[in-house]
């Protein structure tokens, strides 16, 4: 039987060894990926049926890759495995299109589980959040801006490279776009946000899991 073909996100060299090795067997791990740029190369290139991806991944977390891969390749199913246990996270996912959501504390049989369950169609949270909430998927209907969701695209993208300590000419490079464009930005991020240093910026990115903490 043909196995699934699975892209495997992770920016630890280790772990993605480990998860290499527990995926194999029942999988077909195309390519892997250690930021969410990374990500949205590989899933061109190989268009997986499955992305297991981290959140807090250096250049573009796993979230807005999450989003981005919904348009660029609506017909893979999407699992996070992450540490970011808070209920905020969990909603900010599901809203950007993922179909499972593991902790990294999650048994490696359910990671194993997890991921059939979503091939096959269904939406699947780590049991850890079942036990708390009651309930398999939880319905998050109600509009949550923790996770900057006032934000573009280019904002987010902009706003995780500034909290990288990223400074602003590398980051004009990285996107692409004139230096002037990157202060546009970042003006408007400090507007939406009421955060008005670069130091306020990377506390609040690191508070709502865009980079992770050194």
């Amino acid at each position: 039987m043909k196995k699934p073909r699975l892209l495997l996100a992770d920016d630890h060299p280790i772990l993605v060894e480990g998860l290499k090795a527990l995926l194999t067997p029942e999988f077909d791990v195309v390519a892997t990926a250690a930021d969410g740029n990374a990500v949205l190369e590989a899933a061109e290139k190989h268009q997986p049926e499955l992305v297991l991806l981290d959140i807090s991944m250096p250049g573009l977390n796993g979230i807005e890759a999450a989003r981005r891969l919904r348009q660029t390749n609506p017909g893979a199913k999407l699992i996070v495995l992450t540490m970011h246990g808070e209920l905020s996270f969990v909603r900010a996912a599901f809203k950007a299109g993922v179909s499972g959501y593991l902790l990294k504390q999650s048994a490696p049989t359910e990671l194993l589980t997890a991921l059939h369950y979503v091939e096959h169609g269904g939406r699947y949270i780590s049991s850890l959040f079942q036990n708390r909430l009651g309930m398999r998927v939880p319905s998050f209907g109600r509009r949550s801006k923790e996770l900057c969701e006032d934000l573009t695209f280019r904002q987010r993208e902009v706003l995780q490279l500034l909290a990288e300590g990223r400074v602003r000419k590398e980051i004009a490079q990285i996107l692409g776009v004139c230096l002037k464009t990157v202060e546009f930005h970042k003006q408007k991020i400090t507007e939406r946000l009421g955060v008005h240093t670069d130091a306020a910026l990377t506390v609040y990115a690191i508070r709502h899991g865009i980079v992770a903490a050194e």
